[in-house]
């Protein structure tokens, strides 16, 4: 669906998710994500960049750990420390992982997604035509519920900048497996926050699409 399509049918409140595809099991269990792998840091900074085109094929599931354990994960297990840094560990902003089958919620604690809308939102993630067969669009949630130490004027800068930490590690994960991604800032927040459910504490900061380069 072209980026004019989606902004006319947003100004009538008709961008909405498609039925999912595949298997929709409500728990997705990752493997282990692989630590040793990838290529030196500064190459993968060489390497960063972004890219909007994407083949549609599916991740493999080991990918798909890594990918979000590069965003989000547990790197210390004996204090639940993660791969990216949180304000006072508030741990505010969730990763949002919507695929085919469904959309998900990355549990860092369990490695593992569970699913909270069993649709295909992959189109209201954002107006590029891209997101809607990419095999996978993140979209960062700031639940302010988990900020009261932090000032209500400066929650969202706060989550932004953890969320705009998340994004940079799935960018250099990509450069290092060799796939493409992009972070997207041009989304209908309302459409999107309705097909996800969200509730009124919840913001969508941001939203990033992975997938192999298209052939």
């Amino acid at each position: 669906m072209n980026p004019l399509t989606k902004m006319a049918l947003g100004l009538i409140g008709q961008l909405r998710p498609e039925a999912p595809t595949g298997d929709g099991t409500p728990v997705v269990v990752l493997p282990p994500p692989d630590r040793a792998g990838g290529v030196p840091l500064m190459q993968a900074l060489a390497q960063r960049q972004s890219a909007r085109t994407f083949d549609p094929a599916a991740l493999p599931k080991q990918t798909l750990s890594d990918v979000l354990w590069a965003a989000a994960g547990i790197n210390r297990a004996d204090h639940a420390g993660r791969t990216a840094p949180s304000a006072m560990n508030a741990q505010e902003v969730d990763v949002y992982v919507a695929l085919p089958e469904g959309l998900y919620r990355y549990d860092p604690v369990a490695h593992a997604l569970q699913r909270v809308v069993a649709a295909d939102v992959r189109r209201v993630t954002g107006y590029q035509d891209f997101v809607d067969t990419a095999p996978l669009d993140l979209i960062y949630v700031a639940d302010h519920t988990r900020m009261k130490l932090v000032p209500a004027a400066q929650r969202e800068s706060y989550a932004s900048a953890a969320a705009g930490a998340m994004a940079q590690n799935v960018y250099l994960y990509c450069a290092s497996a060799g796939l493409s991604t992009v972070i997207r800032a041009w989304i209908d927040r309302q459409a999107l926050a309705q097909a996800m459910s969200l509730g009124t504490d919840q913001q969508i900061l941001l939203s990033q699409t992975v997938g192999a380069s298209a052939p």
